[in-house]
């Protein structure tokens, strides 16, 4: 048996995935890969480097912090979460990401960004836990509109939930045949049309395959949330989602709001500890 982990993005939804991991740690689920999408990579990569609580702890402490999201940011930098703070001081020296510890993890650990030339997925295997991964999962969480397009040898990558916001097909394709799916929206969510395509239009004008590709995600999204439920009853996936929208801000500078988020996922994962117990058993 290969046990897989599937984590969808959602910017702050993401804490909703916080709350069911850190869950899953002291628990002592493990996975033999696992593969996160936006937000789902950079707070999903703690399971790897074994910091149960860091993507709390650090979200709480720097959320009203201008340094770490702002328009403010996004106006002098063009991102509108900070590179230099989000990815070199804070995982770097204020709130350290153990990348030795992810290293030497056995898990193989993958992100997903959207190529911007082909509006196509690519799937980074992240496994020095340097500035290279750093790089991945921040394309990976780049949001379009809002983020500069990250350079990486050569290529040009935004935000993962572009092309495969729930890549549960990727770690079927890897061998996994136990997959634990973590959404971030309700099971009876149905995603709408783009509501900026003009803007995108205007910004991406370069760029015809990921306009194409942001035009059509909803259809993408909605066919992989049917794809999800379909396996969940076939008994291919075991999923933990929330039962209501949570109903949070991509950049909530609220840190009850945080955690509030977060101990819904904790919530969530507890009732369902000895299903998925006996699932991997």
């Amino acid at each position: 048996m290969k046990k897989g982990l599937v984590m969808e993005g959602g910017a702050m939804r993401g804490m909703f995935t916080c709350g069911v991991l850190d869950v899953l740690m002291e628990n002592g689920f493990t996975f033999d890969a696992a593969v996160g999408v936006s937000a789902g990579a950079t707070f999903g990569c703690n399971i790897k480097s074994h910091q149960k609580g860091r993507a709390l702890r650090y979200n709480k402490k720097y959320c009203a912090d201008k340094r770490y999201h702002s328009l403010s940011s996004l106006f002098s930098t063009g991102d509108i979460y900070n590179v230099k703070f989000c990815y070199k001081d804070l995982p770097l020296k204020l709130d350290k990401w153990d990348h030795k510890t992810f290293k030497e993890d056995p898990m193989e650990f993958y992100c997903v960004a959207t190529d911007v030339d082909t509006g196509r997925a690519v799937y980074h295997k992240c496994h020095k836990g340097k500035k290279e991964d750093l790089k991945w999962i921040r394309a990976s969480a780049s949001m379009p509109l809002v983020s500069r397009i990250v350079n990486i040898d050569g290529g040009h990558y935004l935000d993962g939930g572009i092309s495969d916001s729930i890549p549960l097909k990727f770690m079927e394709k890897k061998g996994c045949d136990r997959i634990l799916v973590i959404e971030t929206q309700p099971a009876d969510y149905v995603k709408g049309r783009q509501k900026y395509m003009p803007l995108v239009h205007l910004l991406l004008c370069r760029y015809p395959n990921m306009i194409k590709a942001m035009r059509d995600r909803y259809l993408m999204y909605n066919k992989e949330k049917r794809y999800v439920k379909k396996r969940e009853e076939e008994g291919k996936a075991f999923v933990i989602r929330p039962l209501e929208p949570l109903n949070i801000s991509p950049i909530e500078k609220d840190e009850k709001e945080i955690e509030r988020v977060y101990l819904l996922g904790r919530e969530a994962a507890k009732r369902c500890i000895p299903q998925l117990s006996e699932y991997f058993a």
